[in-house]
């Protein structure tokens, strides 16, 4: 008789990594890919279309835009190429996590993306950067499902909004970064030089996902514990088969060729891990407060996505910054930084809990609204900067709540496909469509101030839709039981604040 309780299932030792050098590690890896967003969206990498007087003197134009010769239709698909990779690869790599460790699957990601970043420098016309800008979107697409959960994991239990909040300040203050880095590099050597140079910053961060020892993920069994119980269901099958004369494992399948038997399980993999996918997307879409989350989400990232894109235009446009770069750039570090670390700890300090979170969420985003909507109304560029950087302030704190509740609503092992199916639907519903979008209003309309008044005022159906939020009924099921995992393999997959005292007490364990 086979004794599974004999068979040791445990997680992987902890790799030499503490919580705070896994934080830190993944803000530069998340600020380095937004860095890439903000570049090819700045002045000196994205550049002016070729323009033509009335009499027939003709300017060349500057940078992506000047030298493909690109609309502002073309210019604005350009901005959301990425998402194309991201849509198709996010729930692949989410579904992966279950069976691959998640580690390894961030390693891949970030090689591609360092692959395709390579590739956009060397791009000759419209569409050879419009591939690697889809490609840039499948190397994100691992790393934007499985960082969040990995750093919910082993942020302190009072202070875990504020680590999310450090993890995505690096969102706006990377786009800021990324307008002065494409601005200057763009400028004194050329737009292709903006995209090696990231690349060259990455690699050592796709290396290290694959040459380091793993981490895993609560609520997601470790691959070692897999293989092991498998093994032990397999042995006492066979066991059970010779005792009562019935036909064992072995028996049955021993006429069959080991290829044969391999594509047979390749192909029961495949299905199971669809079969799971499709579960685990209706348990996503019945939870009202994730959805409406998500849906208050998408209507702010589209406007956020359109500031992004085209505020430094049309800051140079409506007010004549000549700087508009530097001043976008400049403002949006320091009101991204301080208004989400800002909202990350104001939730620690009221209790984060969902409800608190929209309640945040909500009303952060009216008040900044009003502000920013206002800006856009004065002539003067000192009003419009002042009032601006407060609403600024104000709608970036929501960055540190939002992505707590698309943590906390589901159960663990639904947190990476959480994140995914969040990120996926904000750009693919938000800033996607929201640079094209603008630019053909633009196109249309020839003002940008009518443009950028137009654009702020969705921010009010996002407060709106984060209202509802606060009466649903939340529950936080971060602690709740995932399904396939035991108490053994929950108990062994210890986060890393927590190594040491696990250690501790399994010394005193021994007799």
């Amino acid at each position: 008789m086979v004794d599974t309780n004999s068979v040791s299932i445990s997680a992987p030792n902890p790799s030499w990594f503490t919580p705070k050098r896994l934080l830190v590690i993944f803000c530069i890896i998340n600020m380095l890919t937004y860095i890439d967003r903000g570049a090819i969206a700045s002045n000196g990498v994205n550049g002016s279309r070729r323009t033509c007087t009335e009499s027939g003197e003709c300017t060349s134009g500057s940078g992506i835009q000047g030298e493909f010769n690109l609309n502002n239709f073309e210019d604005g698909v350009l901005s959301s190429a990425f998402m194309v990779g991201l849509l198709i690869a996010s729930p692949i790599f989410a579904s992966l996590a279950k069976s691959v460790n998640p580690f390894r699957l961030i390693g891949v990601g970030l090689s591609v993306w360092t692959l395709a970043v390579i590739g956009c420098g060397f791009s000759f016309n419209f569409w050879s950067i419009a591939i690697c800008r889809m490609l840039v979107g499948v190397g994100e697409a691992s790393f934007i499902s499985l960082a969040a959960p990995f750093i919910d994991d082993n942020a302190p239990v009072s202070q875990k909004t504020a680590w999310l909040a450090i993890f995505y300040m690096c969102i706006p203050s990377g786009y800021a970064l990324g307008y002065v880095y494409g601005g200057v590099v763009g400028s004194h050597f050329g737009w292709r030089y903006a995209f090696w140079v990231e690349a060259i910053f990455m690699i050592p961060f796709a290396v290290l996902g694959f040459v380091m020892k793993p981490l895993q993920l609560k609520g997601l069994a470790p691959a070692e514990s897999k293989k092991a119980l498998m093994s032990v269901e397999t042995a006492a099958t066979e066991v059970q088969g010779g005792n009562d004369g019935t036909m064992s494992v072995t028996e049955e399948f021993g006429d069959k060729s080991p290829k044969k038997n391999s594509r047979l399980i390749g192909r029961l993999f495949d299905r199971n891990q669809f079969s799971r996918f499709v579960k685990d997307m209706k348990v996503l879409l019945h939870e009202k407060v994730y959805v409406v989350n998500v849906l208050g989400y998408i209507a702010y990232n589209f406007v956020i996505g359109a500031y992004s894109y085209w505020g430094p235009k049309a800051g140079y446009s409506i007010y004549n910054m000549t700087d508009a770069d530097l001043i976008f750039g400049g403002m949006t570090i320091i009101c991204g930084i301080l208004g989400t670390l800002a909202g990350g700890f104001a939730l620690d300090f009221m209790t984060n809990t969902i409800s608190n979170a929209f309640k945040l969420l909500s009303v952060t985003t009216f008040i900044g609204a009003v502000f920013c909507f206002t800006a856009f109304c004065f002539k003067s560029m000192y009003a419009f900067l002042a009032l601006f950087a407060i609403g600024e302030l104000l709608v970036f704190a929501t960055q540190g709540p939002v992505n707590f509740i698309s943590l906390h609503c589901v159960k663990p092992s639904l947190r990476p496909l959480s994140m995914a199916i969040s990120t996926v639907s904000i750009h693919i519903f938000g800033d996607v469509p929201s640079s094209p979008l603008v630019g053909v209003l633009q196109d249309k309309i020839n003002n940008w101030r009518e443009t950028a008044l137009i654009l702020t005022a969705i921010f009010f159906p996002a407060a709106g839709i984060w209202f509802i939020g606060i009466f649903l009924q939340s529950v936080d099921r971060s602690n709740e039981d995932s399904e396939g995992v035991t108490r053994t393999e929950r108990s062994n997959t210890t986060p890393l604040l927590e190594g040491k005292t696990a250690e501790k007490r399994e010394s005193l364990a021994e007799p």
